[in-house]
């Protein structure tokens, strides 16, 4: 007893993770807070697994085994130990320990929503009155959930912000999609016919509670929150490309409103203007977005991805040389890019986890080279695994494709702005760019081969 009252004394934060994994994929646990791993915990010849730490901050932190991952809330001192099993990641997972029972109902309640999601497709074709009465239902079931375990458990007021986010948030999710999946479904505007009170929830949100910018209801919340007043009504007046230039732009604008903290508006301002480069492949659009991403944003820090991505597109503008990032070849020769391009050359992207595009990029190439012998086609992998790429280009013999490999995918994505595999840059036979920005599916692709 003396020890255990030296080990928890009132000003130390001592806490304990462990657990065992059944069926593993790969030999560690990943411990993580905001999105940032903590520590790499080994797994023993039994696939268990321990970590004391000798200072823990109270808060919410989440546990990888890749390619999956859950949250545990941790406050001073406890001490957990998690089941997992990878073939069935979350409904395999229960807690024990000091601290398990308001994890094992957070993990209840994730299943509750994934059960709920899956059920809720036909839902969104109901009339209003229909589809209002079914999400009361279920919201009104999960609030008593919440109500019996909260006073049974008498969890912490730090802690209530996720255990009543995870109730409330998925529940405004169906709330803001029901009008735009409804229409998109059965062809029914159906805004007009909303209570004038609809959205009133919103007024009722801390959109700038430090404690939710990691919390995915409440990202997912926000994401779908922003699209739906951040939309523009008179559509047909845009190309999809400047409407969603004009959408993303309108989404910056919100958030930069509503939310007061800065370091949570940066975050979320982060989160749009990444999700909309990783989409948008126009580099005049990709400028005037970023015009307004710095407007707003404070984040100057080097772990900024979007200024790392905004530097790139500056390099890739038309005119300008290709950035010289390193490749190499099948046999581990290392080779320039610049040393690469001595005629008109189309550079386009792959990785063994998009099959699909895979085979449809090189089956389009084998066409377009016959078509364009003026050009030379490259093909570069983006994985990390050598062997992998190997075994691929055996196994799918794609002819007389140059077929490279990145040498580091930090590099050629900081250089290039490489951050979707669709991707396709079109080079002179003088290094210099002509397109930096396109897809070899799109319907004009071949216009510019001419």
């Amino acid at each position: 007893m003396s020890s255990c009252k030296k080990e928890f004394s009132g000003d130390n934060y001592v806490a304990y993770f462990g657990g065992e994994v059944a069926n593993p994929n790969n030999p560690y646990v990943l411990f993580c807070k905001n999105n940032e791993v903590i520590d790499t915990i080994p797994l023993n010849k039994d696939n268990t697994f321990f970590k004391k730490f000798d200072s823990l901050a109270p808060g919410l932190y989440s546990f990888k085994h890749e390619p999956e991952y859950q949250y545990v809330y941790f406050d001073k001192n406890d001490s957990i130990k998690v089941h997992i099993d990878s073939k069935d990641f979350d409904e395999s997972i229960i807690f024990c320990g000091r601290g398990d029972r308001k994890n094992n109902f957070l993990m209840e309640m994730y299943l509750r929503n994934e059960k709920d999601k899956n059920n809720m497709f036909e839902t969104f074709d109901y009339p209003f009155e229909k589809f209002n009465k079914y999400i009361n239902k279920t919201n009104s079931e999960n609030e008593k959930f919440y109500k019996s375990r909260k006073e049974e458990i008498k969890w912490s007021d730090e802690f209530d912000v996720y255990a009543s986010g995870i109730v409330k948030f998925p529940h405004y999710t169906k709330k803001e999609i029901y009008p735009i999946i409804h229409k998109m479904r059965t062809g029914e505007d159906v805004l007009s016919k909303l209570p004038k009170d609809y959205y009133a929830f919103r007024d009722q949100i801390d959109y700038s509670n430090e404690a939710l910018t990691e919390f995915s209801p409440f990202v997912m919340y926000l994401d779908h929150m922003l699209n739906n007043v951040g939309a523009i009504n008179y559509h047909n007046h845009f190309s999809d490309c400047d409407l969603a230039l004009k959408m993303n732009i309108n989404k910056l604008n919100i958030a930069d409103t509503l939310i007061k903290n800065e370091k949570v508006k940066n975050i979320v301002l982060n989160n749009i203007a990444f999700r909309y480069l990783m989409e948008d492949q126009n580099v005049v659009n990709n400028t005037e977005f970023l015009k307004t991403y710095h407007k707003y944003s404070t984040d100057k820090s080097k772990k900024n991805e979007i200024l790392k991505i905004g530097n790139a597109i500056q390099l890739l503008t038309e005119g300008k040389k290709l950035p010289e990032v390193q490749l190499v070849d099948s046999k581990g020769t290392k080779i320039s890019s610049n040393d690469l391009i001595k005629k008109n050359t189309v550079l386009f992207f792959w990785s063994e986890k998009l099959n699909s595009h895979l085979i449809a990029a090189h089956k389009k190439v084998l066409a377009l080279k016959s078509k364009y012998p003026n050009y030379n086609f490259i093909a570069i992998n983006l994985d990390d695994n050598t062997e992998q790429w190997k075994t691929d280009l055996k196994k799918y013999n794609f002819g007389n494709i140059t077929e490279l490999k990145c040498v580091n995918f930090e590099d050629i994505r900081a250089k290039w702005a490489i951050t979707k595999v669709h991707r396709t840059i079109i080079v002179n036979s003088d290094k210099t760019i002509k397109n930096g920005f396109t897809n070899m599916f799109e319907v004009n692709f071949e216009d510019e081969l001419k």
